[in-house]
Formats: C-alpha cells, structure tokens, sequence
C-alpha cells in the first residue's frame, strides 16, 4: 500500500512564503508524475502545478512566476515551494502521485491534504 503524506501548510501573512513537502512511501515500482492541487471553500479542486520523473513542469496560470514544483527522486518526495503568497491561493493542497505498483500497473494516489491559510 502506498502513503503519500504533506507537511507544511500553515497560516501566512499576503506576501509570504511556504513550501509544502509531500512524501510517498510503500511498496511501488516506479513514481510517474507528481503534482499539487488545491480546493478551495465551495470550489472544485484544481491542479496548481505538475512534475514528470525527469522533471518537467506544468502550472496553473494563476501561480506562474510565484510557485515551483520540484522533487527528489531518491526520496520520493515532490515540493511547493509559494512565494508572494495572496488570499487566494488559500485552500487546502492536496499532493498527487501516478504511481506504476509491482503489479506493473498505474495507480494514482492522494495525500490527506494541508491547510494554507493567508491572511492579514
């Protein structure tokens, strides 16, 4: 079974700075593609930014040029790293993985989700 766990959300003021961690754990052979989504009170939950295993990136519109995705194939762990934060980006983020099993099947797993909160 596989794990994926955040840390990191906190409360911050406008204009500050947090990175999320997110690391996977368990039994897979292989981590495809990872990424951040949020969701927001009363929204639907939208992809903020995306990274492939040989890390190429993909953002939403909204957080280019504040956000970056990054990770660490030895420790299966991917990153947000959000500066200039606004009100906006308040929501909770969740961590995604395209994870191949030992079964050579893909499978995609969620994190339970942090909290940001950015407010004055």
């Amino acid at each position: 079974q596989v794990q994926l766990v955040e840390s990191g959300g906190d409360l911050v003021q406008p204009g500050g700075s947090l990175r999320l961690s997110c690391a996977a754990s368990g039994s897979m052979f292989a981590i495809n593609a990872m990424g951040w989504y949020r969701q927001a009170p009363g929204k639907q939950r939208e992809l903020v930014a995306a990274i492939t295993s040989g890390g190429v990136t993909n953002y939403a519109d909204s957080v280019k040029g504040r956000f970056t995705i990054s990770r660490d194939n030895a420790k299966n762990t991917v990153f947000l790293q959000m500066n200039s934060l606004k009100p906006e980006d308040t929501a909770v983020y969740y961590c995604n993985a395209d994870i191949t099993n030992l079964l050579k099947r893909r499978v995609n797993y969620w994190g339970q989700g942090t909290q940001v909160t950015v407010s004055s």
